[in-house]
């Protein structure tokens, strides 16, 4: 069903991936993202060949993907989210711990670094998650992904989603560096994903 929903989304959309410093091969990765709206996550699977698309799963936060009957139905049956908790995390349900063993069992990841819906054009600056996750698997290629338009489709605060052209940039592979401070690293991350947006293809 997955598949046919994203078909449906880039029929919605027009929505088109342009790889500019990474090839779509089924290879496991950490693709990080802007995060602007709900319909994010659908918009960048939508792009991904689905020799990809079937080992990927986004990270979401369990208060919102787990709060309604139709969320948890659609989060976990359809789009297979790694529920996250962000607001009593404890060490069993600690998220590194979570998404580190989802890497384990062979997934490829979509994580929003902000941590929330941002409503700018500006990044915000990223949590530090990504880099502690990248710091226990530091093997895993990391995929800066800029999405842009998607929070026209689905606007905050808003349920029904308008037909709004967009695009997912894809750019140059990073990979942690064990020699770097968490702040540095975060930094590089940021601005590989300021370059995919300055790269966008409209």
């Amino acid at each position: 069903m997955l598949n046919a929903i994203c078909e449906l989304v880039r029929c919605f959309t027009g929505v088109q991936g342009h790889w500019i410093g990474a090839d779509p091969k089924p290879v496991q990765r950490i693709y990080f993202a802007n995060h602007t709206s709900h319909f994010d996550c659908m918009v960048l699977l939508s792009v991904l060949p689905r020799s990809i698309r079937k080992l990927v799963r986004p990270a979401g936060a369990s208060d919102y993907w787990l709060k309604t009957p139709l969320r948890r139905w659609f989060s976990q049956e359809i789009v297979h989210f790694i529920p996250i908790e962000r607001l009593k995390p404890t060490r069993n349900n600690n998220p590194i711990k979570t998404l580190a063993n989802a890497l384990d069992a062979g997934s490829s990841l979509i994580l929003f670094p902000e941590g929330t819906r941002n409503d700018s054009d500006t990044l915000q600056t990223f949590k530090s998650g990504l880099y502690h996750l990248c710091k226990q698997r530091p093997q895993i290629e990391l995929i800066p992904t800029y999405i842009n338009n998607a929070n026209r489709i689905l606007p905050k605060g808003e349920c029904i989603p308008v037909p709004v052209l967009c695009t997912v940039t894809f750019g140059e592979p990073l990979f942690f560096d064990a020699e770097e401070s968490r702040d540095k690293f975060l930094e590089r991350a940021e601005k590989a994903l300021k370059r995919c947006a300055q790269n966008v293809v409209n």
